[in-house]
């Protein structure tokens, strides 16, 4: 595989990734708001899931970086860090929303 194909495919891993995990912390809000905290729980590991998928796949590129195999910058990289890190930000404060709703939910 050709070196570029190979940074395309990771870059796209890391928007794919970013994006379910986004959609999953999301879906995790919604479950708990209805009281299905089971699922919520289910949701937001989900989320950790494509996040852990997502750090190995940037773990890679770091790795490759730091043996003196420089990647070009490109638009659509940056695009997939952003990705990540708005769906890192995301998934965190799903968490803390799902704690919220549970509270909620005791009382």
């Amino acid at each position: 595989m050709a070196e570029s194909e190979e940074n395309l495919q990771a870059v796209m891993g890391l928007i794919m990734n970013g994006g379910n995990a986004k959609s999953s912390a999301f879906e995790a809000i919604k479950a708990a708001k209805n009281g299905d905290f089971t699922k919520a729980d289910a949701k937001l590991k989900e989320a950790d899931k494509f996040l852990v998928d997502a750090h190995n796949s940037q773990t890679g590129m770091l790795t490759k970086e730091a043996n003196g195999e420089h990647v070009p910058i490109t638009l659509l990289m940056v695009h997939s860090q952003d990705h990540i890190m708005n769906a890192i930000t995301f998934r965190d404060l799903a968490g803390e929303i799902v704690d919220l709703y549970k509270k909620l939910a005791e009382k």
